[in-house]
């Protein structure tokens, strides 16, 4: 895990990028993926999406993720809300949209800017409300904790807001490496 996390640091790392993620439910359950080298623990759950491209639309660039990711094509379709992701020294605008797929076949795809070696895509897996809810909440994305279904994702709407523990007392390497 070290290493993940070490190259999540150095390519991520203290920048503010802007990240677009899509929320694909189908059947009642939701796509997910599940990271290494974010957070605390070796374990982050999170819908699919990643960074935007210098002259990459948003909308081109949340059909990139997808696919690489997941192997999926999709339809993005309605902005649903904006989330600021803060744990330093990771500091993300993340942009949520409605996704509808067209096309693909799912599997685990990749993190082209990550080394072979260091892939921090753990797991792509659909997850019922009650599956994200059996993780602590510092391992699955802070969007659920304002929802109390996979339905409630969909009225959560404008900034959702940066939510950053008491970290007063620990430097921001303690943090990048705990």
């Amino acid at each position: 895990m070290e290493k993940a996390r070490e190259e999540v640091v150095r390519l991520y790392g203290n920048r503010l990028r802007i990240r677009v993620c899509g929320i694909c439910i189908e059947n009642d359950k939701i796509l997910m993926l599940s990271h290494r080298g974010i957070g605390n623990t070796d374990t982050f759950w999170c819908p699919p999406g990643g960074g935007v491209q210098f002259e990459e639309t948003i909308h081109d660039a949340l059909r990139r993720e997808f696919k690489e990711e997941t192997g999926l094509e999709i339809e993005v379709g309605n902005l649903l809300f904006v989330n600021e992701f803060m744990e330093p020294p990771l500091h993300a605008l993340e942009l949520f949209f409605e996704v509808k797929i067209t096309g693909g076949r799912l599997y685990l795809g990749f993190d082209p800017e990550m080394t072979d070696a260091n892939q921090i895509i753990q797991e792509v897996r659909w997850m019922n409300f009650e599956d994200i809810k059996k993780y602590p909440a510092n391992e699955v994305h802070s969007l659920f904790k304002y929802c109390d279904s996979l339905a409630d994702i969909y009225q959560l709407q404008g900034y959702l807001g940066a939510h950053i523990e008491n970290r007063s007392d620990r430097t921001i390497e303690q943090i990048a490496y705990s």
